[in-house]
């Protein structure tokens, strides 16, 4: 497996723990009825709750961006040592992101998600050059 897809399949499984700390922090706020209800309403999260599910949602945002990239530089056989630490690169900022959306680093959490963006980026341009 390449590094790329190595990296992607890392990122995969960060979503699901990211899915696993925001529906626990969610359902101990709404509790077991809401929880388990139809939800045709969604429930306003705050807090620790609000700020996970939050990034949730930008990771699945910067996933869609970041698989593009991979299947990019794997289909077009252009991996090279740049794509890979890019990847990488994306990986560790997409593990900083959530403290940093969760405690609220300021101008941090930005910074973290303009390093995992930019690394995505490069990674689609050095596929094309």
């Amino acid at each position: 497996m390449t590094p790329e897809l190595t990296v992607l399949a890392l990122a995969g499984l960060l979503q699901a723990v990211q899915f696993a700390a925001f529906s626990v922090a969610a359902n101990l706020q709404v509790g077991p009825r809401v929880a388990m209800g139809p939800r045709d309403s969604a429930p306003s999260l705050k807090g620790t709750a609000g700020r996970l599910q939050r990034a949730l949602n930008n990771h699945f945002e910067g996933l869609i961006l970041f698989t593009l990239a991979v299947v990019v530089v794997t289909l077009g056989g252009q991996g090279s040592g740049t794509t890979a630490a890019c990847a990488w690169i994306y990986l560790a900022a997409r593990i900083l992101y959530v403290p940093a959306y969760v405690f609220g680093w300021v101008p941090w959490r930005s910074v973290i998600w303009a390093v995992g963006f930019a690394a995505t980026m490069v990674m689609i341009l050095a596929a094309l050059f």
